[in-house]
């Protein structure tokens, strides 16, 4: 079968534009309400669900509809009027599809907030107007930079209950803007009140103040990583660009009866974490080094010329090198080094506390090494008044449940872990206890001046 080319694929199989986003506040900030008005605003409710909700609001006394028994699925959540589980939404509008992980905002559930943020393009932070930017809300922005979200929208909600003043909205923007420089952040703030649906889908009449776009015209235009991969896909074959290609699986059909030209064939199967890949793009294999170059890519549409990020395939290598589960495949323009010590922010999200000389098992991609923990440099105080994400850690010897901290790990093997800041998808990883298998952490690779340790593997 003759290859085809990007162009011809994305013609064959139309692309759909894709947002993830999740959102996070303190309790009572109305997280469960704009979400349930994003739902309602954009029909994506169930007409017997709307009836539903209508009739337990009218048997608890309420008027109209609470559109937060639309989101708080959990039989503890509607007892409580609280979001205590990560809860995912699927909703679009004729411009976009959306994946939504609505977020607890308790502080004891702050690790829930640290799982639906780490694949999220954007985070929709509530602030209630009369209270303003609290610990909470700091909180959350941290994990939002530690996370490299990029985008941040603050919805300053019920500013119905201040009469749609502007001051009170103007001095928590300016708030939020000092944070964004603090922390490195790109944020949005938006006026609004999720129980009336001013600026949520619509243009309020009551703001005239305001003429900035809606929660939902922002999350609508704002780029997510779909469309950042179809631009560089698009991209000059001359571009240099550094793609990444976690090893899932080696396909390696054995039968000749079944499949007899493809008795030698040997593939490395997984999706294309960044970039786009090539056919005679040189690859460099982590953690063993070689080098070697793309004879193929395959799909289950037939072979390409090249796969964009989010893309699942299949490469064949010109060379017989050895590839086995766990490597990560990059182009030697912008290789991944083989690591085995790691400096690594990480949020702790265990009930028992993590101290050094702790063992545990760090999970990147399909590779799962093990390791213990070396140092523990300080914890994040995010009550100081001023200073950025790296200038508010204090000094610390372990970590409690909700922490963050600045963790180094030593491996018992190596592994490519990229820096955070540049690749986001293969800088991450997460902490796992060896004894029942339960999630730790999760944590973000920090780049530092490049070495050579002792053990002769290169250092971040």
């Amino acid at each position: 079968m003759a290859a085809v080319s990007l162009s011809d694929a994305e013609q064959a199989v139309p692309v759909t534009s894709l947002l993830r986003f999740a959102t996070a506040g303190s309790v009572d900030d109305g997280k469960s309400t704009l979400v349930g008005r994003l739902l309602y605003d954009t029909k994506s409710i169930l007409a017997d669900a709307y009836e539903a909700v209508e009739r337990v609001t009218r048997e608890r006394g309420g008027e109209g509809v609470d559109l937060a028994l639309l989101t708080d699925g959990l039989r503890a959540e509607r007892e409580q009027g609280i979001t205590i589980d990560v809860a995912y939404r699927y909703f679009s509008t004729p411009r976009r599809t959306f994946i939504l992980a609505d977020c607890p905002g308790h502080v004891q559930y702050t690790r829930n907030t640290v799982t639906g943020a780490s694949t999220a393009d954007a985070l929709v932070v509530l602030v209630d107007v009369r209270h303003g930017v609290v610990e909470q809300t700091r909180r959350h922005l941290a994990v939002a930079a530690l996370l490299r979200v990029p985008h941040v929208i603050v919805a300053v909600n019920k500013i119905d209950l201040l009469e749609f003043a502007q001051e009170p909205f103007d001095a928590i923007a300016t708030d939020v803007a000092d944070l964004a420089v603090k922390l490195g952040l790109d944020i949005t703030a938006v006026p609004v009140s999720a129980l009336l649906g001013d600026n949520i889908a619509e243009r309020s009449t009551h703001t005239p103040w305001y003429s900035g776009p809606t929660v939902l015209e922002l999350l609508e235009t704002l780029p997510g990583f779909d469309e950042i991969s179809a631009t560089t896909a698009g991209a000059s074959p001359d571009v240099t660009i550094g793609w990444r290609l976690p090893v899932q699986y080696v396909l390696r059909p054995q039968d000749a009866a079944i499949s007899p030209e493809y008795v030698e064939y040997r593939g490395y199967a997984g999706q294309v974490a960044e970039g786009v890949i090539r056919v005679g793009d040189e690859v460099v294999v982590q953690p063993s080094g070689q080098r070697t170059t793309i004879a193929g890519i395959d799909t289950a549409d037939g072979p390409l010329d090249a796969a964009p990020a989010g893309r699942s395939i299949a490469v064949r290598l010109t060379d017989d090198v050895d590839v086995a589960r766990g490597d990560l495949l990059s182009s030697a323009a912008d290789a991944a080094r083989a690591v085995k010590h790691i400096d690594a922010h990480v949020a702790w999200l265990s009930e028992r506390p993590l101290r050094v000389r702790d063992r545990v098992l760090l999970q990147h991609g399909s590779a799962l090494v093990q390791a213990i923990v070396s140092s523990i440099s300080g914890v994040l105080d995010i009550t100081l008044p001023g200073g950025t994400l790296e200038t508010s850690i204090v000094p610390g010897d372990e970590l409690a449940l909700n922490d963050i901290g600045v963790v180094g790990l030593v491996l018992a093997q190596p592994i490519a872990v990229d820096d955070y800041g540049s690749h986001r998808r293969t800088g991450a990883f997460v902490l796992v206890d060896p004894q029942d298998g339960a999630t730790l952490a999760a944590g973000t690779a920090r780049a530092a001046a490049p070495g050579t340790g002792a053990d002769g593997y290169l250092t971040i």
